[in-house]
């Protein structure tokens, strides 16, 4: 799933919230990511934190099926920052 920001532009984002998911299991991250969307205002970004690698994929299909924008993610060290971006 290609990312459709940059590294650089994602790195500048900053996040109106940070969804902790390190350590979780699938589906964890997503139902964080799911919870935590509803908690920001239209247009502001959520970062989840995962080190599930499938994690990056299933934010990615979740919210395109749901009208949210996947902006990509970032590699960190162990985890994954992934950022979505509220639209509705």
């Amino acid at each position: 799933m290609p990312a459709t920001l940059t590294e650089n532009e994602l790195g500048s984002i900053t996040a109106a919230k940070v969804i902790d998911a390190r350590g979780a299991a699938c589906p964890g991250p997503l139902l964080e990511a799911k919870k935590g969307i509803g908690t920001v205002p239209v247009g502001a970004v959520i970062e989840v934190w995962s080190s599930d690698p499938v994690t990056k994929t299933d934010i990615g299909a979740w919210a395109g099926k749901v009208g949210h924008s996947f902006l990509g993610y970032l590699t960190a060290e162990g985890y994954e920052r992934v950022f979505v971006r509220r639209t509705k």
